[in-house]
């Protein structure tokens, strides 16, 4: 595993063995299947969390939308993008997942980490949706 600036302490996992015992090699060839250094599992999973958190705020405004939002001037626009938000946050808490565990698999094989596509595609998916609302609420002229 290729490590970075910001990478936090002095430990070098590619040094101890997967026991924890203390016994350092001296081949750099990679293991299978060794620990990572816990700060970068913990790392990792506060990572999975964050996207998690994500999820669940895009499934809760699918919800709001549907029960709280006044009709728009375009019949079923309103459960639309309930539907839509609800989605994304479900198909987000799944790739999330998928990531954490990629990750995770990476860190213990001492790989590179797997790159990743997920900000990119939520931030252009988001966009699109912010200006589908707008578009939306424009055209309904304050209707409530």
């Amino acid at each position: 595993m290729a490590r970075t600036s910001g990478d936090p302490g002095e430990h070098d996992p590619a040094r101890t063995s997967s026991a924890g015992t203390g016994e350092t090699t001296e081949s750099g060839g990679s293991r299978p299947a060794a620990d990572p250094d816990y700060r970068f599992t913990l790392a990792n999973e506060r990572t999975f969390l964050a996207w998690f958190r994500t999820s669940l705020a895009l499934i809760a405004g699918g919800v709001a939308v549907v029960q709280l939002v006044p009709e728009f001037a375009f019949p079923g626009a309103r459960p639309a993008l309930g539907v839509l938000l609800t989605t994304a946050g479900g198909v987000l808490s799944v790739v999330a997942l998928r990531r954490w565990q990629l990750v995770q698999e990476a860190m213990r094989r001492e790989e590179d980490l797997p790159p990743t596509r997920i900000p990119a595609v939520l931030g252009i998916a988001l966009a699109v949706l912010t200006v589908f609302v707008v578009v939306l609420l424009v055209l309904s002229g304050g209707r409530s």
